[in-house]
């Protein structure tokens, strides 16, 4: 749903991409007259610049790519250290409950399994963490997980704070900035289902009754009511101001688009959603660009990094040798060691200067994921390495996240098809249908030939602050 603005004849307001326009475009040459400014007037641009930041949620494609990231890489995490869960940050931990509450209390920080010492209890918010971070990522009711899913972060990082290494610092603060943002407009189940309620209403028919939804806010509420009372939610204030303005513009969200779907009301929630998203959205470049500029301007002040032998000595350790063979053959070349020292120095200073470059900044976006891989594969740090791909992914091109949906989408229908009993379309061998007997591989009602993901301005495909 886009959100109207003024037009005239003479001077139509531009449309940002993805959405409709709010009024019938001139057919015919336009009457001479005086006309707004365009490029050359501040107050033109500023118009068009503030109409397309609450128009529409910037970054789809960028922000989808981060929630799916950051989602995986917290779910494989928790998944690894299933087993040792326990000794990590359950019962059986060095760092025991008492220490831990101590510290909770003198920091101030916030955890669920600060409530109790319960076992049963540690389990459950365990579990609730697991199943939370695979429903954000396949954005399922993405709304009510990207919550559940920063709950169980920061109270399972700030029950045991010496566990994990800098990965889990990113994820932590991405984890409160996914709340904010509409994530789910794209690659996303609620996306999906908000394509079918879009055909319904091209067909006629009344948009599928939400029921799941009220079912899940409700018990939250009564969670939330409680642990407020009883001071369980930490001792920033910041934290439950967030929770509880997140419940209610819930309910409030609910109730405008179920009574009220066409007001003015609901024009308003889409315009501070976009608003939220989008101020979010920069935020996290501001902070990836910060992390890399921080940790490339502390390496050059160390004499290691200045005379080229940094990288030598966590090649040598055995903490961080997975592959000692391969380890060893990089740490024996002193060209090579010399080469990706100064090379990730240069890299990370540079990053924030390039973003004013596109191609440059490609090229280096190119780098910094190898870079990562090469962390991954030779010093054994798989989470830290996806934690900082998915944050630098927020920087990726559109044209190619798009061109990557559509290869997956093409993969996806031909592994299908080539399934035993797959329903076949009548007049294609191989084609697999929809429900309707429509092959799935026809044109799309959107004009995208069905080879691309709608692309939602609205409140049903995404969440935010307001929905």
């Amino acid at each position: 749903m886009t959100i109207p603005s003024p037009q005239s004849p003479q001077n139509p307001a531009p449309q940002s991409s993805g959405s409709q326009p709010t009024g019938p475009w001139p057919a015919g040459p336009q009457p001479a007259g005086p006309r707004a400014p365009r490029s050359g007037g501040s107050g033109g641009g500023l118009a068009r610049g503030l109409q397309r930041v609450t128009a529409s949620a910037l970054g789809p494609y960028q922000s989808a790519v981060v929630r799916i990231g950051f989602a995986a890489t917290y779910l494989f995490f928790l998944l690894r250290e299933l087993p040792h869960r326990h000794e990590l940050y359950g019962p059986d931990s060095p760092w025991h409950w008492d220490l831990a509450r101590q510290l909770t209390e003198g920091n101030r920080a916030f955890s669920v399994l600060m409530w109790t010492d319960s076992t049963v209890w540690f389990e459950a918010v365990y579990a609730l963490t697991l199943l939370s971070a695979a429903a954000l990522m396949l954005g399922w009711r993405t709304r009510t997980m990207s919550v559940l899913f920063m709950v169980g972060v920061l109270s399972v990082q700030n029950r045991s704070i010496f566990m994990g290494d800098g990965g889990d610092n990113v994820v932590h603060l991405m984890a409160i900035y996914l709340v904010l943002t509409r994530c789910a407009q794209v690659w996303s189940l609620d996306a999906r289902r908000a394509a079918r309620n879009a055909r319904r209403a091209a067909e006629g028919l009344p948009p599928l009754r939400d029921i799941v939804g009220p079912v899940l806010w409700a018990p939250l509420g009564y969670v939330l009511v409680t642990a407020t009372a009883m001071g369980g939610l930490g001792g920033t204030p910041w934290l439950p101001a967030l929770l509880w303005i997140l419940w209610l513009s819930a309910v409030v969200w609910w109730a405008v688009d179920r009574y009220l779907p066409r007001s003015e009301f609901r024009t308003l929630l889409d315009v501070l959603a976009n608003l939220a998203h989008n101020a979010t959205l920069a935020v996290i470049m501001a902070e990836v660009c910060l992390i890399y500029a921080t940790a490339g301007w502390y390496k050059i002040q160390g004499s290691r990094w200045q005379d080229g032998t940094a990288l030598y000595y966590p090649l040598n350790l055995d903490y961080f040798t997975p592959w000692p063979a391969l380890s060893d053959i990089l740490g024996a070349s002193g060209l090579m060691v010399m080469v990706l020292t100064y090379g990730t120095v240069i890299v990370q200073v540079a990053f924030p200067f390039t973003l004013f470059n596109r191609r440059v900044k490609n090229v280096l976006l190119v780098v910094m994921i190898c870079e990562h891989a090469g962390i991954a594969l030779l010093l054994g740090l798989p989470f830290f390495s996806m934690a900082m791909i998915a944050a630098d992914a927020v920087f990726l091109p559109t044209a190619f996240l798009v061109w990557l949906g559509t290869r997956a989408t093409l993969g996806r229908r031909r592994l299908l098809a080539r399934l035993p009993g797959r329903s076949r379309a009548p007049g294609k061998p191989g084609a697999p249908t929809r429900a309707d007997g429509r092959s799935a591989d026809g044109p799309a009602r959107d004009g995208h030939g069905g080879t691309e993901e709608p692309r939602l301005q609205g409140g049903g495909g995404g969440h935010t602050l307001v929905g």
